[in-house]
């Protein structure tokens, strides 16, 4: 695969976990209500997002409320918001870095190796988003089962993974593999000749030069008459 091939590629990639992590920060459903074991099944469905808390309705009306307070949160979902914004910041700027740097636009193109750098700080920067969307969602995931596990919780009031966090780690991966495709694009710079070495002179060879010099410099006397 070329190069420009493999960039196109890669921005693809990296466009749709960027748009996935978009879609999985604003979806409500980061955890919805449980109906395992003897819980009892009721005509309201509960989720809860990084944002808003919903409750869907066997008849097909979804109420939602926007959360009141960001410092009554709790700690885990203030750190995936936190999270999960850094990682649209950051896949935001790598998405104007990599069309910068991609070889079939025209910005940049009388220098291809800086434009090929460009493109390979843009392919950093959706690394660095995935890695971010995975924390987040990986983060709120493992807080969900701890509460579902934890005898103290109240069997109807525990949560299961909502579908929002599928589409976090879906997201995540091809963030991840976006940005490693443009990062291997990245093309190799000029390279120099190898400078050959000058062989030195012989060690008799320069002391001869140098007495020659020597005599040449000697300032000579007027001719002594017979």
């Amino acid at each position: 695969m070329g190069g420009g091939a493999l960039q196109l590629a890669g921005l693809a990639a990296a466009l749709g976990g960027w748009a996935g992590a978009l879609a999985a920060a604003a979806l409500p459903q980061w955890r919805q209500s449980s109906y395992a074991g003897d819980a009892i099944i009721t005509a309201v469905g509960l989720y809860e997002g990084l944002w808003m808390s919903c409750a869907a309705q066997s008849t097909g009306q979804l109420q939602c409320r926007l959360h009141d307070s960001l410092l009554a949160l709790d700690a885990h979902v203030q750190t995936s918001r936190a999270l999960m914004v850094l990682s649209l910041l950051l896949g935001f700027f790598g998405v104007i870095l990599s069309v910068v740097g991609m070889k079939c636009t025209k910005v940049g193109e009388d220098d291809p190796v800086t434009k090929g750098r460009v493109a390979v700080a843009g392919g950093v920067l959706f690394i660095l988003s995935g890695l971010c969307t995975l924390a987040a969602v990986s983060s709120y995931a493992a807080r969900v089962t701890h509460e579902f596990f934890n005898p103290s919780t109240p069997v109807n009031a525990r949560y299961e993974f909502g579908s929002a966090l599928f589409v976090g780690w879906a997201a995540a991966g091809l963030a991840g593999l976006g940005g490693s495709l443009l990062c291997c694009s990245c093309p190799a710079g000029p390279r120099r000749p190898p400078q050959r070495c000058r062989r030195s002179q012989p060690s008799t060879a320069r002391e001869s030069s140098f007495v020659s010099n020597q005599r040449a410099a000697e300032p000579r006397g007027p001719p002594v008459a017979p």
